[in-house]
């Protein structure tokens, strides 16, 4: 099998499991569809954290505004006590965003667990543990993150809450610096080698025959021209040669300066050393003697 590790810019994204007699339109458009996928657990996991600490989200009319500017226009949350987990507290939440109604803190647990191991299932990390992504991993944790909102509010969340919104594929990122992360699928290409894989195309026509490769590949978008080129050496790479240049130049400055020829005195620099071991003469001390 092929396996591709996706990058998206410079940075490395994860490891996909491929062949070369795929289809160059279906490989892209499974690829993106994780890459957005990862995109939204991240987003979810984000709005479940204030979730559990603030509780659901306010109606649009009402964020924002200070509690007289509420009681003066005369507006209400129809969905505040209604969606209330069990044994709330009330946590006000700064910002103005949402309720305050909070999950009492056992089931605040709950949430957290589920937003770390969602956040482990579709993890970077994966890459350097050589584990490859598919969507069913990407469906998991959005499974995780999904039965645990179902655990700790039974009673539903409001459908202009961003997570319920997320978790019905129908949120709305417009005007958000989300919306600039999330590649169109109609729009997505794959780079590699500095070359563009053709739609149409099989895997094969670009990659050759050899099913056992790994390929570095970059997820772009239509729009964006060519991607920069892989550097020949990693930024690890570069910082160990260039310390190992540092430290031979030292070595060299150090012996160059060093015109001592002390070392002469020593033992293991005596001509003569192993000759008066054989004799034994080492080790011999005198001085003079005087007479009176």
């Amino acid at each position: 099998m092929v396996i591709f590790l996706v990058k998206r810019n410079d940075e490395n994204q994860f490891l996909y499991e491929t062949d070369v007699d795929k289809e160059v339109d279906d490989v892209v458009k499974d690829i993106t569809a994780i890459f957005n996928g990862r995109l939204k657990v991240n987003r979810l996991c984000y709005e479940i954290d204030e979730l559990q600490k603030h509780g659901t989200f306010l109606p649009p009319e009402m964020q924002g505004l200070n509690e007289d500017q509420i009681k003066e226009l005369k507006l209400e949350d129809p969905w505040a006590k209604r969606c209330a987990p069990p044994g709330h507290v009330f946590v006000k939440d700064e910002m103005g965003r949402r309720c305050g109604l909070a999950p009492p803190p056992n089931m605040q647990e709950v949430i957290k667990k589920a937003a770390e191991d969602a956040k482990e299932f579709i993890s970077k990390k994966h890459v350097d543990l050589r584990k490859c992504l598919t969507q069913k991993d990407v469906a998991r944790a959005l499974d995780e993150l999904r039965g645990a909102t179902k655990i700790v509010f039974p009673g539903g969340l409001p459908p202009h809450d961003p997570v319920r919104m997320e978790l019905d594929n129908v949120e709305d990122l417009t005007g958000t610096h989300a919306s600039t992360e999330v590649i169109d699928p109609s729009r997505a290409c794959l780079w590699a080698c500095g070359k563009k894989f053709i739609s149409g195309n099989k895997l094969r026509d670009h990659l050759g025959n050899n099913n056992k490769t790994k390929v570095t590949v970059k997820l772009c978008s239509n729009s964006e021209g060519a991607p920069g080129r892989e550097p020949i050496m990693s930024e690890e790479e570069r910082k160990q040669l260039t310390l190992h240049a540092y430290r031979k130049q030292e070595e060299w400055k150090k012996l160059e300066a060093d015109e001592d020829d002390s070392y002469m005195d020593s033992k293991w620099a005596d001509g003569q050393n192993m000759k008066r071991y054989f004799h034994g003469l080492e080790n011999i001390s005198w001085k003079p003697t005087f007479k009176k």
